[in-house]
């Protein structure tokens, strides 16, 4: 991300309790945010996750059959290493999710179990900032759960969902979508940048077939970095931002 934009980014709303985060793969929201969400468990929110695959199209050396468990493992102890500790796969497969139905209906049904305020997502957009191109799952992944915060407030849309004992919710307040090329909101960093380091640091099988770096170092460089890169237009601090859409 760039600071030619001078417009301030805006806190995030701070009036909600639960919140359910839905990405494409193990590592999404390490990348992402979970500098926020080590923040919010401290002041008493509850924060689940939900990935849509168990990243086992990830690392070029490991087959999918070993890859997959391997990085399911890495995802859980990443998620407590910030004090979460519900993690949820939806089994789509790596590297080819398909936006559709489907999706939006597991997704859908993800939030009607869980119930959030709010819900968060990766960066949506066909690009990241500076033009590099964004990948399908992320797309895909975003753009469904935009559409199925709606979708579970529906009753008509999924009715099996509801046969299935899943009631409607309609409590969605906003969905936020992390490493968006149009920020508009942020939380600051530092109060919960080392456990993001560790949590980053728990995908160490998927860093060192990454990077031929010392992870530690890696994984500390990148969020320190990347959670500097906006600090100006909050305030000067470093920051984890967000596009936030209002529901």
């Amino acid at each position: 991300m760039t600071e030619s934009n001078s417009t301030q980014l805006q806190p995030m709303p701070t009036d909600w309790q639960r919140a359910l985060a839905v990405v494409a793969h193990p590592d999404d929201l390490e990348y992402g945010c979970s500098a926020a969400m080590a923040a919010w468990i401290d002041e008493g929110r509850e924060i689940a996750y939900v990935l849509a695959t168990r990243g086992e199209a990830g690392i070029d050396t490991v087959a999918p059959a070993e890859c997959g468990p391997l990085r399911e493992r890495e995802q859980r102890a990443s998620a407590a290493a910030v004090g979460v500790s519900v993690v949820e796969f939806l089994d789509h497969r790596d590297g080819t999710i398909e936006y559709g139905v489907s999706l939006r209906r597991d997704i859908a049904a993800a939030i009607r179990r869980h119930r959030p305020e709010l819900v968060i997502t990766l960066n949506h957009h066909t690009t990241w900032d500076g033009g590099v191109w964004n990948t399908p799952d992320h797309v895909a992944v975003g753009h469904a759960t935009l559409d199925a915060a709606a979708d579970a407030g529906n009753r008509w849309i999924f009715p099996e969902l509801t046969e299935q004992g899943l009631q409607p919710w309609n409590g969605v307040r906003w969905v936020a979508v992390a490493n968006s090329k149009n920020p508009t909101h942020a939380v600051p960093a530092e109060p919960g940048l080392e456990r993001a380091v560790r949590s980053l640091l728990e995908h160490r099988a998927y860093i060192e077939a990454l990077t031929d770096e010392d992870p530690e170092t890696y994984a500390r460089r990148f969020l320190t970095e990347s959670t500097r890169e906006l600090s100006a237009r909050f305030g000067g601090q470093p920051a984890v931002v967000f596009e936030l859409f209002n529901r």
